[in-house]
């Protein structure tokens, strides 16, 4: 694997609640510069994303009922995120109805937002570490019947992120029907390499520019040689 086709794997993400128009830009520029997929930023800044990003094959990737899942506006979130430019969609399953039993409720709130987006990639949020084994085979049997894109792991916002055990059990589970994103936690080369090889086919970072320096470093003869870029950024793109 090279460092251009890891770095289209990625979804380069900041969703931190204090990320400002400064952080946003420069994340769109790393995301530029590296080739990410796309970057994952909260609904307010999906615009600003757009515009950053215009003219580049970076897409803009947004949230929907983000962190807890536990609201009835998801379909809306996503539906204005979609108008304005976002391409693609994360939201969070509605995690205590599914540990209520309440699977059909669990699917609906699916539903209604893959209605929402309208042919966009849809991943949702099942949040391993609040779930049993058994609750994630669940899960991702409902975002299929759903009609989801992706099964995700976590939102980082609950105290757990992705383990390898996690997402080899859901790849297992939907069988390379949908895909499977592993997000949280994941701040190295040996760490995304370990996602991957469980199965997963996205990855979601906030350390996504450092990760693809620390590969071309190894490729370049290892750490001890100097690195041919910033450590935490790839080459920046020049603005015209």
């Amino acid at each position: 694997m090279t460092p251009e086709t890891l770095a289209a794997l990625f979804d380069h993400t900041l969703l931190k609640p204090e990320a400002d128009a400064r952080a946003i830009a420069a994340l769109c520029a790393d995301a530029a510069a590296c080739g990410f997929r796309t970057v994952c930023v909260n609904p307010v800044w999906v615009p600003f994303a757009v515009r950053e990003l215009a003219g580049t094959k970076v897409g803009v990737c947004s949230v929907a009922g983000f962190p807890l899942g536990a609201t009835r506006a998801k379909p809306v979130e996503a539906a204005r995120a979609v108008d304005e430019g976002a391409a693609e969609i994360d939201m969070v399953g509605a995690t205590g109805l599914l540990k209520s039993g309440d699977a059909s409720g669990y699917r609906d709130d699916i539903s209604d937002v893959v209605a929402a987006v309208a042919g966009r990639p849809l991943k949702v949020i099942i949040e391993t570490c609040l779930l049993t084994d058994e609750e994630k085979v669940l899960a991702c049997r409902l975002c299929e019947e759903a009609g989801a894109s992706f099964v995700k792991t976590s939102t980082g916002f609950s105290g757990g992120g992705a383990t390898a055990a996690d997402v080899a059990l859901i790849a297992r589970t939907v069988g390379g029907r949908l895909g499977v994103k592993a997000s949280g936690g994941i701040s190295t080369l040996d760490r995304a390499l370990e996602m991957l090889s469980a199965g997963a086919t996205r990855l979601g970072s906030s350390s996504s520019a450092g990760i693809i320096s620390e590969m071309r470093m190894r490729a370049a003869g290892g750490v001890s040689q100097p690195p041919a870029m910033p450590p935490a950024r790839c080459r920046r793109r020049s603005r015209s």
